[in-house]
């Protein structure tokens, strides 16, 4: 399996978590972390990409993603992750500056690995992948695998009636990969929902540094009040190291422009991918926990 990774995301508190866990279960060769504007603008989600790196002491490159949709205005999420992105939650400063333009970075990096070696775990919309297809499509088919949170199937949308944010922020890049035919799997709400996590489970991640930080992390995403939260982006990460957890089903998608743009639906003449529907939350869950035992 695939273990050379890019992580390309918009931090955001569930990207933050999949970020930290990454970083710190020791399974996974992390080539560097793109930024695309989504939960909260360019600035500030280049800004926390870079931040957790530096946390993490890892040695990494972050490059500075797309600052708006191919052809829409973007999806402000404030209200969820705050004004930081990060609920409030102070993280270090990065020490260098990003580099200016991730598809570039995306481009050069993919040519220096061998072919397929390379998969994309994306958190957030997908323009800086759509970008790289349609700027380098020959350099695109160098990825191994893409996994993207995104999407609901069956269950409704937390944008509009079917659509769900990520997917929401960016249809027509969503399009774009989808045309593109390459191995794709979608982690969609319809799983997502399931792997939740309480005040409880919170308290067992404090036991290394990283952990402590991921604990402030999850009780600001529970700023409201709410019992549980789901783990939207940390479920990309899981399925990277343990697909067995999950239970993916072969489908041709349809993305909607128009109504509800962003919606995905079954089509028989949409574009094929796999789709994660099932997860078996307890094990889901297990493994997360395994990513803030310690530093690797």
């Amino acid at each position: 399996m695939t273990r050379h990774v890019i992580i390309d995301t918009d931090p955001g508190l569930d990207d933050a978590i999949a970020i930290l866990f990454a970083l710190g279960c020791g399974q996974f060769d992390v080539l560097g972390l793109t930024s695309v504007a989504g939960n909260i603008g360019i600035e500030r989600t280049t800004a926390n990409a870079a931040s957790l790196v530096r946390l993490m002491n890892a040695k990494l490159p972050v490059a500075r993603g797309a600052a708006q949709p191919l052809r829409r205005p973007g999806i402000n999420e404030a209200a969820i992750h705050g004004s930081d992105g990060l609920g409030g939650v102070v993280l270090p400063q990065a020490e260098q500056a990003p580099l200016p333009d991730a598809v570039a970075w995306m481009a050069a990096t993919l040519k220096d690995y061998p072919l397929g070696s390379i998969a994309i775990l994306a958190l957030g919309p997908l323009t800086n992948l759509a970008a790289l297809i349609e700027k380098h499509p020959e350099v695109a088919a160098r990825i191994g695998r893409i996994i993207a949170m995104g999407g609901a199937i069956h269950e409704k949308g937390n944008v509009g009636p079917h659509s769900e944010f990520n997917f929401a922020s960016d249809p027509e890049a969503l399009q774009v990969v989808l045309d593109a035919a390459l191995d794709l799997t979608v982690i969609p709400l319809d799983v997502t929902r399931k792997v939740r996590v309480d005040a409880s489970y919170i308290e067992s991640l404090g036991r290394s540094p990283h952990g402590a930080v991921a604990e402030h992390l999850l009780r600001a995403y529970f700023h409201d009040g709410r019992e549980s939260r789901p783990l939207h982006d940390p479920c990309v990460m899981l399925y990277a190291l343990a697909p067995e957890i999950f239970g993916t089903e072969p489908m041709r998608l349809a993305v909607d422009l128009v109504v509800d743009p962003g919606a995905v639906r079954i089509d028989a003449h949409g574009r094929p991918a796999k789709v994660a529907m099932a997860v078996d939350t307890e094990r889901a869950l297990a493994l997360l926990q395994t990513g803030f035992v310690s530093r690797p």
